[in-house]
């Protein structure tokens, strides 16, 4: 269960930080399912890019444990919501 906390936690945080990109930017128009699914998506992607440049938990300071893991997850599901969003809006026009 230990290591699955990590995950959940990005996963969770990367749908809040989609669900918020989705609610601010209204060229993101799209439904629920694309902004939960890249949210989550991203949200582990973009957990696991900052856990990987962090380094050692021991070492990496603030930004180590559930913290880390939250941090790049909205961060990360913010940014993939947005980019699925802008390549949604360009292929309705």
């Amino acid at each position: 269960m230990e290591a699955l906390m990590p995950i959940i936690v990005q996963i969770v945080t990367g749908i809040i930080g989609g669900q918020a990109v989705g609610a601010a930017v209204k060229q993101a128009a799209m439904s629920q399912l694309p902004k939960i699914l890249s949210g989550a998506i991203g949200g582990v992607a973009g957990g696991q890019i900052l856990g990987s440049l962090m380094g050692d938990p021991a070492t990496a300071g603030a930004l180590s444990g559930m913290l880390g893991d939250a941090v790049g997850g909205v961060a990360g599901g913010g940014i993939l919501t947005a980019i699925v969003g802008a390549v949604m809006g360009a292929m309705k026009k």
